[in-house]
């Protein structure tokens, strides 16, 4: 009689927002899944939605890079429950490193992409 597998999957690693370079955040948040992502854990509470919980029109893999992606700019931590993967955005700590740009880029009323849109050089 064959044993049942158990789930193995190795510990996803995770950058700390003092070690993150301005232009690693904002690459991270420039693109428009990965914002998706972080306005959706903004709205929900710690370790509340699995990476499965999203809805964003991407599969599996591209979900994963884009979660490797926000990881690796300290936006967000992860741990393992079982066969799930649990998200935490890191908002304390990344606002300690970049004060101010979170706020900004979450704002849903586009006031942050018309902060400049007048000023010609």
């Amino acid at each position: 009689m064959a044993t049942p597998r158990a789930h193995h999957r190795s510990a996803p690693e995770h950058t700390h927002p003092a070690d993150v370079p301005v232009q690693t955040a904002l690459a991270a948040l420039a693109d428009p899944v990965r914002l998706k992502l972080v306005r959706d854990l903004a709205g929900s509470a710690d370790w509340e939605r699995s990476c499965g919980s999203f809805d964003v029109p991407v599969g599996k893999a591209a979900l994963s890079h884009h979660f490797a992606v926000l990881r690796a700019a300290g936006l967000v931590e992860q741990r393992d429950a079982g066969p799930k993967r649990f998200n935490r955005l890191r908002r304390a700590e990344f606002e300690a490193r970049f004060p101010g740009l979170l706020e900004l880029v979450l704002r849903s009323d586009g006031a942050g992409r018309e902060a400049g849109a007048g000023q010609a050089g």
